[in-house]
């Protein structure tokens, strides 16, 4: 069976898409489908690459038992959009920018909004917390354990 694969992508890949790809580790862990996925993040920009996730980030996701341990990277348009089976931006200009990376037809429909898969939150977008306190961090979490509920669900019933 072949993994489905997954990249969430957000600017700098030290906040929202490492915390996405960690709840979504933890989910498909708690439901034993670890086995049929493959998670990575990335970020629309190089700024952080080689980085850790911002250290409030990784504390507010402790807390909840989640572990970012990716490392920061940028998206390659040309590897990442033809091996991963959906690319998942957390705002409307995440999505903008991968649409201009995407480099085929094909590719293009690959990209999705992380809040599109929320049935409990009604946010248009996962808001960037880097510039605010601690309530930021905790409505990330909130949105992408929500939207990453979704996610999976979606997927699922997909592939039925």
């Amino acid at each position: 069976m072949d993994k489905t694969k997954i990249l969430f992508v957000c600017l700098g890949n030290i906040c929202r898409s490492p915390s996405a790809e960690a709840v979504m580790k933890a989910l498909i862990k708690s439901e034993n489908v670890t086995e049929a996925f493959e998670l990575d993040s990335a970020g629309i920009t190089a700024y952080h690459a080689g980085d850790p996730a911002d250290e409030r980030m990784q504390r507010h996701a402790i807390q909840r038992g989640y572990h970012l341990t990716s490392i920061s990277r940028q998206v390659n348009s040309t590897s990442d959009f033809d091996y991963f089976d959906y690319i998942i931006g957390m705002d409307g200009q995440n999505i903008s920018d991968l649409e201009g990376m995407a480099p085929t037809e094909e590719s293009w429909q690959k990209i999705s909004l992380m809040t599109d898969y929320c049935s409990n939150h009604q946010h248009d977008s996962v808001p960037d917390p880097y510039y605010g306190g601690a309530t930021g961090f905790e409505l990330v979490l909130d949105i992408l354990e929500d939207a990453c509920r979704g996610l999976l669900e979606s997927i699922q019933n997909e592939k039925e």
